[in-house]
């Protein structure tokens, strides 16, 4: 259980009106204890806490109580302040009191879960420049180290590398959505052109160009997809005696991941490729989207702002404006028909819309499977399909040397007169109508078929329309 001993009311110090001070609290400590500004030659002592923590509190701001059992304000200085707040997170569960029993000098490092806890709070106004885009990269130097020494904490890495790959995408997307609503939001507030202008370029200049463009092109998971591919291809053709050493090590580092009947290795090789295939197909496609709508926005908002800050308005918004104190209105209202004469409304008709479902793409299987021998089977049914496709195959070609030899010297021939000798000979027959036809594009002599009204028959056919086929000149 989480809330268990120490840490039952572990949330306490984040709730009344002195929770934006205590997280100012934390951050401060953490960025002295495990930041660059830290010195990790001595711990800090109790004063030097409380002298953080009152650096923290002048900052912070106060809120508004919301009935919390926390003192009501009654504190007369910072540090009686500051002492009750190291107290509360002592008491719950965010700092751990350690005495030194040697020296009897008392330290207060941060407990697993306040350290766990305080860790988002401070990279989440953090200013400092985040290269979250390396974890593909990254994974991929996972797998070739792994591939190359064996070494199965390499695996581990590039299997832990791979989960922040869609993490860091799910958290790019909804920064850009909170970055769009952020500017809605201010420009309600204050109609500021310039401000909304600098604040954009801003983000394009500090944001998008170190992490998001080098995502979508350098770093961008479609590229390093086949490159990974190709690692856990030849990671699968690896001696067995060495998978199954990797394996029985992996089940040592990793108990919770064994299950009977499944391998550790196969599981997280095919985890990392169907994280890959889910970064490429659904998180890299929406990310994209995601930065569309947000410089969509912000230029909708900006030539809104910019309209709306122009001197220049034209002559139809003069003659609006006119309209509201000039005693001549008909004359404006007629000038304005005018102005509006070309103005055309047209709207869609709901009978004419229609909604198409887009059509899925059938997966493909890339992957090369083993060769397999051909039985004698198998070539047989071959052999048979290919017999068959070529027995009935017939073209124009075909057709017209059998009725140059049907026709011999002579001009006419009759259907019932037509030779029978072979099978293609039949074929040919069944198609002797189709001459007329191939005959129109000019290659050869012009054939002209004739209808008799007659019914005939012979071996092949219990009744066939009785026709001539003639040959004529052209000219």
């Amino acid at each position: 259980m989480f809330f268990a001993d120490s840490y039952q009311h572990f949330f306490r110090p984040l709730t009344g009106k002195y929770r934006e001070q205590v997280v100012e609290c934390l951050r401060l400590l953490y960025e002295r204890l495990y930041t660059a500004k830290a010195d990790y030659g001595e711990s800090l002592t109790r004063e030097q806490i409380l002298e953080t923590f009152a650096e923290a509190l002048t900052r912070a701001p106060q809120l508004d109580g919301d009935g919390g059992a926390e003192p009501d304000g009654r504190f007369r200085n910072l540090r009686e302040q500051s002492v009750w707040v190291l107290n509360s997170l002592v008491e719950f569960g965010w700092l751990e009191k350690l005495v030194d029993s040697a020296t009897l000098s008392v330290s207060y490092p941060f407990s697993r879960r306040g350290r766990l806890f305080t860790q988002p709070l401070v990279e989440l106004n953090s200013t400092r420049v985040r290269t979250r885009h390396r974890n593909t990269r990254n994974t991929l130097n996972a797998l070739e180290a792994f591939a190359s020494r064996g070494e199965v904490y390499d695996l581990i890495d590039a299997w832990e590398y791979s989960e922040r790959i869609v993490a860091d995408f799910t958290d790019m997307i909804a920064e850009l959505e909170e970055r769009k609503r952020e500017m809605v939001r201010e420009v309600e507030a204050q109609i500021l052109v310039q401000q909304a202008t600098d604040e954009f370029f801003s983000f394009m200049e500090s944001r998008f160009q170190p992490d998001i463009a080098i995502r979508l092109s350098a770093d961008s998971v479609e590229k390093h997809r086949d490159a990974i591919g190709k690692v856990i291809t030849q990671i699968r053709r690896k001696d067995n005696n060495k998978k199954a050493e990797w394996e029985r090590r992996l089940r040592q580092q990793l108990p919770e991941l064994h299950v009977d009947g499944q391998s550790v290795l196969w599981l997280m090789l095919d985890t990392i490729e169907d994280r890959m295939r889910r970064a490429c197909e659904v998180k890299l496609p929406a990310l994209r989207q995601a930065l569309q709508g947000f410089t969509k926005r912000a230029e909708i908002i900006i030539r809104q702002l910019s309209y709306l800050q122009s001197n220049t308005e034209g002559a139809f918004t003069d003659l609006c404006q006119a309209l509201g104190t000039s005693q001549q209105r008909d004359a404006i209202l007629s000038e304005l028909g005018d102005q509006l004469a070309s103005f055309q409304l047209r709207l869609f008709d709901p009978k004419q819309t229609q909604l198409w479902q887009r059509s899925r793409r059938q997966p493909v299987n890339t992957r090369v499977e083993d060769e397999a021998p051909i039985t004698d089977d198998n070539q047989r049914d071959i052999l048979l399909q290919q017999l068959l496709d070529q027995a009935f195959n017939f073209n124009s070609g075909e057709l017209r040397n059998y009725l140059s030899r049907a026709l011999g010297a002579g001009q006419k021939i009759n259907s019932r007169d037509l030779p029978l000798n072979s099978a293609s000979d039949l074929l040919a027959m069944s198609h002797a109508l189709e001459a007329a036809a191939v005959a129109q594009d000019g290659s050869g002599p012009l054939v002209q078929v004739a209808f008799t009204g007659e019914k005939a028959s012979n071996d092949y056919f219990a009744e066939f329309d009785e026709y001539t086929i003639e040959l004529r000149s052209r000219d």
